[in-house]
């Protein structure tokens, strides 16, 4: 998963717009921003947060400044420190796919900031924020809470079957959650936009001004 590799991916099976969402970091952001940019592919920054309940959250910005201070707040009450050995080694590149640093930090751990406060601060930061994979058994804010509160500022949900999506009172996403190159756009959602950035993105979610969700696949 090098910048290189993913934006080489997302351009061969035709994607326009990807996210970058690592674990409780955005180390890797500006890399593949950066390699997005040679490519003529939009990469939109962000992070996948996990809640002290355990429940993974996604949070897109516009500015980078913004991600970055939610990283900060993030990795500031993200404890625990990765065991290389057992689970690899945490590494950030460049656009170029060479090594800059490795992460102490336990990323894939839970932080000890509630869903709450996480979405106060997402929205604090000029953010939207999604709850990740909903329909799935680990993870989710209904694997972990039983169900959503309705009031719950969410700006959306994503799920792995979007079709199901008529269930929950929240505008839908589906993504791909690739881990791997080869799942990159196992998952997309097409949108109508003017320009590919959160602002839009949201307005599309909302069916606002035009914008809207064309299709999912």
């Amino acid at each position: 998963m090098t910048p290189g590799a993913i934006v080489s991916k997302a351009i061969e099976i035709g994607l326009d717009i990807i996210a970058v969402t690592d674990h409780n970091s955005a180390g890797n952001v500006l890399a593949v921003q950066e390699a997005g940019k040679r490519e003529g592919l939009n990469v939109i920054g962000g992070m996948e947060i996990c809640s002290e309940e355990e429940v993974h959250l996604l949070a897109y910005f516009e500015k980078n400044k913004d991600l970055f201070n939610m990283e900060e707040i993030v990795q500031n009450n993200l404890p625990g420190i990765n065991n290389a050995e057992a689970f690899g080694d945490q590494v950030f590149l460049d656009s170029k796919n060479k090594i800059l640093g490795i992460s102490e930090k336990l990323l894939f751990g839970a932080t000890t900031l509630n869903i709450d406060r996480i979405i106060e601060i997402v929205h604090q930061n000029s953010g939207m924020i999604i709850a990740a994979h909903v329909d799935r058994e680990v993870f989710s804010i209904i694997s972990q809470l039983g169900y959503i509160p309705e009031r719950m500022d969410l700006d959306g949900i994503e799920l792995i079957k979007p079709n199901s999506g008529h269930l929950f009172e929240f505008p839908v996403i589906s993504c791909s959650d690739a881990h791997y190159v080869e799942d990159i756009g196992k998952r997309v959602t097409g949108f109508r936009l003017e320009k590919p950035v959160t602002k839009e993105i949201l307005m599309a979610m909302k069916g606002e001004y035009g914008r809207s969700i064309i299709t999912y696949s």
